[in-house]
């Protein structure tokens, strides 16, 4: 892993794709670019929301489920953040829910030895229709009941990450409920549709109240499916400038966290300490 040159800074990236529903497709192109961002310095890489799978039928993630802490999915996302000597943010997998016919959208974290180190299901289950389009997470997932926050350190400086996925990106409560974090992780894959019209702004929203940085990484172009993502995967700072943005396709972004930067926007402004609910 590189060594930072400021304790108070942090490099990190944010992968998107266009997965398919070849499960070792996505997984050899998420490896390939985890590793170009490593080699490009980042110390933490987020994939998006999906990332292993996007089937052509809603049920494909249900037979690509895991057990927590065993599987092809998790085996190879460990392997890649050893290999690459990086924190790894993985997207979300398929793994077992109650429901033998849903399963969780889970986020893991893994840390540069390969080994878990935090965890989020995904909450908030998106559900849209027009004439053309329908969506029903709830048919085929089920919903997580607990937020999540993860912290790591960096030599000697620790940072805390609040953990959500996509649709969570509409319900400010929850990200209130993570307290003060450094950044927001975001995966997703949000729909053209909603993407064109909310994506950024929502992203912009939640890192101006919470002021931190927001990283969102999506999904960003049309699928075997035929289903159309809406991409621009973006870092965020606190004070709701973008710092970096992918319109679509395959790629990375990446930036750097500063805590000189969130000790500015706090102190000129410190809405935080202003709170009366």
């Amino acid at each position: 892993m590189s060594t930072s040159a400021n304790s108070t800074e942090l490099k990190i990236a944010a992968i998107q794709m266009v997965s398919s529903a070849s499960l070792q497709e996505n997984l050899t192109t998420a490896k390939r670019l985890i590793q170009a961002a490593a080699q490009d310095g980042a110390q933490l890489a987020v994939l998006p929301e999906y990332f292993c799978i996007m089937g052509l039928k809603d049920t494909d993630k249900v037979r690509a489920k895991e057990k927590l802490g065993s599987g092809p999915i998790q085996e190879e996302l460990a392997a890649i953040a050893k290999d690459s000597d990086i924190y790894l943010i993985a997207g979300t997998i398929p793994l077992e829910a109650k429901d033998p016919n849903k399963v969780l959208n889970t986020t893991l974290v893994f840390n540069p030895d390969g080994q878990r180190v935090g965890r989020y299901d995904k909450i908030h289950l998106f559900g849209f229709q027009t004439n053309t389009e329908r969506y029903q997470e709830s048919e085929t997932i089920e919903a997580g009941d607990e937020p999540s926050i993860v912290k790591i350190s960096m030599h000697g400086t620790e940072w805390t990450f609040g953990l959500s996925i996509c649709y969570d990106l509409r319900f400010p409560e929850l990200y209130r409920a993570l307290g003060q974090v450094d950044c927001h992780i975001i995966p997703a894959a949000f729909t053209y549709t909603t993407g064109k019209d909310h994506w950024e702004i929502l992203l912009r929203a939640r890192a101006i109240e919470n002021q931190c940085y927001v990283l969102a990484s999506a999904q960003g172009g049309i699928h075997q499916n035929q289903r159309r993502t809406w991409g621009n995967t973006m870092l965020i700072d606190p004070w709701g400038d973008i710092l970096a943005t992918l319109p679509e396709g395959e790629g990375f972004i990446s930036g750097v966290l500063s805590k000189d930067k969130l000790n500015e926007v706090r102190s000129k402004l410190p809405a935080l300490a202003h709170r009366k609910l």
